[in-house]
């Protein structure tokens, strides 16, 4: 918000869009960190897949779950007409 009370319009969109870059930067990084993990399984793996690939998949998932819930906090607020 601005000094008269007002949200500042130009950041809000700022932040919006901020939100939704991080939801599709995490969706890419689960993407990878799934397509990592699938290679370690038959036909191409051994299905013994690495701690490394497991942790970098769990990761990416907390990612995107936190990402997400920003972005709907923030959808949130528009659609209540907070922003």
């Amino acid at each position: 918000m601005d000094n008269t009370g007002n949200i500042d319009h130009e950041k809000a969109r700022a932040e919006e869009s901020a939100a939704m870059e991080r939801v599709l930067t995490a969706t890419q990084r689960v993407k990878t960190a799934f397509a990592s993990l699938q290679s370690q399984f038959p036909p191409a793996g051994s299905g013994n897949p690495s701690q490394f690939a497991l942790q970098t998949f769990d990761a990416a998932l907390q990612e995107l779950e936190d990402a997400q819930a920003a972005f709907d906090e923030l959808l949130g607020d528009l659609l209540d007409g907070n922003r």
